[in-house]
């Protein structure tokens, strides 16, 4: 055993610890998003009637979220693909769900922006191989 085998169990503790801790807060708007949304109420308000409208119809919540996802994929939009996982998940997708989302996604927006991508779901997914930077 070498003295980095020593340091791996802790950092995927920290990292599965990060995840649990993340996800707790899912739903909840970044710091940013609230500030944006306390300096321009009607703004935040009429982002809420937006979603309202555009969720009435035929798919389901999860589905929508997957759909939501994949949007953030195609436009290449990290914080949206990081909120989109923690979303789509609160409305239960499951981790293979996520990830075929991104492998379908590979043949438009090519592979090194799919590898990117694959990183950004991996960063908030327990089985991400990276934990996110505080």
């Amino acid at each position: 055993m070498n003295e980095r085998d020593d340091v791996m169990p802790a950092k995927r503790a920290r990292t599965a610890k990060a995840s649990r801790s993340r996800s707790k807060d899912a739903s909840r708007p970044p710091a940013t998003h609230r500030r944006f949304v306390d300096r321009y109420p009607k703004a935040g308000r009429a982002w809420d009637l937006l979603n309202e409208e555009a969720g009435q119809g035929p798919l389901d919540p999860r589905t929508q979220r997957l759909v939501k996802l994949a949007v953030a994929i195609g436009a290449l939009r990290e914080g949206a693909v990081h909120s989109g996982v923690r979303k789509a998940r609160d409305a239960g997708a499951t981790l293979a769900e996520l990830e075929q989302v991104v492998a379908l996604a590979a043949s438009t927006i090519g592979l090194p922006s799919t590898v990117a991508v694959w990183s950004w779901v991996g960063d908030e997914t327990a089985g991400g191989r990276r934990a996110r930077r505080p």
